[in-house]
Formats: C-alpha cells, structure tokens, sequence
C-alpha cells in the first residue's frame, strides 16, 4: 500500500535546547506511516538554506521517496520552540518557502498513484482538495485550528479526518464530531491529547483511551497517532484496532526526540 504526505514541513527548533528537528504534520506522517510498512512519498517545497537540507537528508534515512519535491530559493519553514517545567510552547514561526509551488497535471497524475493522500491545514493546497478526491482517498489533519465554516469547506473532498479537541468537554466533543461526519468524511477522529480520543464510523462512537508511554518529548505524537491509524486500516483492519494502533504508536512516538528524530545543533541564524 502506498501513502503520499502533501504539503506542510517545517523545522522544529528547540532554542533552549539548541536544537533542530525536521518536522511537520505530512512529513511525519508520511515517515511513520513508512516505519509502519506502507511504500511512503512526500511531495512538498522545501528552502534552500539548512532547514531544507536537513528535511530531505532526513526523508532519505527514513525510505521515503521524494521525486517530486521542490526547492526554492529562501528559508524553510520553521517553528521555533521553548520548555517551561517540562512542557514544550510555541514562540514564533516563520512561513518561509512552504507554499511557493502550485500542482500541475503532472503532480496530479503522481498523486493518483497512491492509496491514501495524508494533508493538513497548515498546507495551504485547499483549493486543489476537490481535483484530489475523486481520485483519491483524503485524509486531513485540522489540528485545533478548525472552525465549523472550515469544515464545512474542507470535509466534502475528506475521507479521513483528524482533529485536535483537547480544551473541549467530552460532550462537545460528540457533537462536534456528529456535525463533522455530517459533511461526508466515512471516518472522523479526535484526538485529546493524554486524554481518550473519540473516533466516528458508521454512526458508532468509540474511545481509545491513550496509552502508558515514558515521555521524552510529545511532539509529533499525534502524528504517530495518524500514522498508526491509517496503516492499519489500510491493512483492512477494523477501526477499533485502528484506534489501538494510532494509540500504540503515539505511546512510542513520546519515547523519542522531535517528530521522528534526526536533530542536529541549531545556531541562531537570525531567522525573523
């Protein structure tokens, strides 16, 4: 089976530690799901300056293929990060070059070639969903920044989709997702962070509830999360194993530094 992670990357960057990491949500994916067995791509643009570099050296590690991925002139997207008493926030970021490239026939007929596209909200390619789904099975991360009228755009071209609810009550949460597969996605799915996370199909509800791990670092986690989900259910598994899974591999993912590992130094290079 065959996964293309499309769109958003970016370089964590851990300042306080001095510390970078390749990262973002279709990138992560796009590895873990590859450590999971699938034949993985990623199609994106990437800067020309180290944070670029250090992204592609790092999907080459990992086997994923990247044929088709841009290089710009610029900086790489990057998000900068702090630690206060354990827990890791977000300072800034910057843009960069992520979203200077448009798809072409040609990417569209590369795109067709896979069993599942993986994007994000942080992709900035909602225009192009509609040209993707007919040809494809979509999955869409919305993170927490989802809004009803957003989902009321993106969720029609989804079949899976994955959202952050942490801050809301547990009721909420069910009619939110009640509301969300109302738009047409056959699966949708909210993660609560160390929380159980809900999961629709069917009109049936189901709580997987977040596994023991040893924390070293929760970035990426809900990627893994995706990851394990989507893998299994591509294996023709059923959706609860599908939640165990997403839950067992995030439990693994919080073991490690960064989204998938490979950090390298980080020198303030005056980025804005």
């Amino acid at each position: 089976m065959r996964l293309l992670g499309l769109g958003d990357n970016t370089v964590d960057t851990y300042l306080d530690r001095k510390l970078q990491y390749p990262g973002g949500n279709a990138v992560n994916v796009a590895v873990m799901a590859k450590r999971l067995g699938l034949d993985s791509h990623y199609l994106g643009c990437l800067g020309s300056d180290v944070g670029g570099d250090l992204l592609l050296s790092s999907l080459a590690a990992e086997g994923v293929e990247t044929p088709r991925v841009r290089r710009r002139s610029g900086q790489n997207a990057r998000a900068f990060i702090g630690h206060r008493n354990g827990d890791r926030y977000f300072i800034r970021s910057i843009r960069g070059v992520r979203a200077e490239y448009e798809l072409n026939d040609s990417d569209f007929a590369y795109i067709a070639e896979f069993d599942v596209v993986h994007t994000s909200i942080y992709s900035e390619i909602d225009d192009y969903l509609p040209k993707i789904c007919p040809k494809k099975a979509l999955s869409f991360d919305f993170s927490n920044r989802w809004t009803n009228d957003y989902l009321e755009k993106v969720l029609p071209s989804c079949r899976w989709a994955f959202l952050s609810a942490s801050e809301l009550p547990e009721g909420e949460v069910v009619s939110m997702l009640q509301f969300a597969a109302s738009l047409g996605p056959e699966i949708v799915v909210a993660t609560r962070g160390e929380k159980p996370c809900f999961g629709l199909f069917e009109g049936k509800l189901h709580v997987q509830e977040a596994l023991p791990t040893t924390v070293a670092d929760t970035l990426g986690a809900g990627d893994a999360f995706i990851a394990g989900v989507l893998t299994t259910l591509l294996k023709g598994n059923s959706f609860p194993n599908a939640l165990q899974a997403g839950a067992s591999n995030a439990a693994l993912a919080c073991q490690a530094e960064g989204g998938f590992g490979h950090g390298i130094a980080y020198e303030d290079g005056g980025e804005a």
